[in-house]
């Protein structure tokens, strides 16, 4: 499928499944490379990062672990500029290193609130890998260790991220078309 259909706007595919699995497995490399005898606590920031996540960790070959947050700041195609905690951290990251999964990185915000969080938690090491990176979006310093793929600053759906809830199942990416 070029074009699809959710709710009241048309995507375009811009990345295909092909193209998200070869970027996932050079991610996974090079974690692979880095937390070598680190024991990570791998964090994956619900809902958009699960394909990812579930992806990456396949590919992951250190000792590890993995556990779940779940936060919210977009509503339709924007972000409110506001985080909310729906599921938060129930595992001790104090002297951990700690990667957190997310989909995208856009604006920061998110990713900014994430690590001051984790650092205020005593995690002693912390390291970001996303999917997608927005860099023409970014509004916050913020470190990311590992990035599989660098886009535009459009709005797009497939592989975890959604429109209004639909579209997360896609295993491929799809961009919003103008009207």
């Amino acid at each position: 499928m070029s074009t699809i259909q959710i709710k009241d706007k048309k995507f375009a595919l811009s990345i295909t499944d092909a193209e998200i699995q070869a970027a996932v497995c050079k991610v996974a490399e090079a974690i692979n490379r880095d937390m070598s005898g680190k024991d990570p606590l791998f964090l994956c920031v619900l809902n958009g990062a699960f394909m990812f996540a579930s992806d990456l960790m396949k590919n992951v070959n250190v000792p590890c672990q993995i556990t779940f947050i779940k936060l919210s700041s977009y509503e339709g195609l924007y972000t409110t500029g506001v985080v909310k905690e729906i599921i938060g951290l129930n595992e001790s990251v104090v002297g951990r290193t700690v990667v957190v999964v997310e989909d995208i990185v856009d604006t920061g915000i998110t990713m900014e609130r994430i690590l001051a969080s984790l650092k205020a938690k005593g995690a002693s090491e912390i390291h970001v890998a996303t999917f997608l990176q927005k860099p023409d979006a970014l509004q916050r310093d913020i470190q990311v260790d590992y990035i599989a793929m660098k886009i535009p600053n459009d709005f797009i759906v497939g592989y975890g991220l959604d429109y209004d809830g639909y579209g997360r199942n896609l295993k491929d990416i799809y961009t919003v078309v103008a009207d």
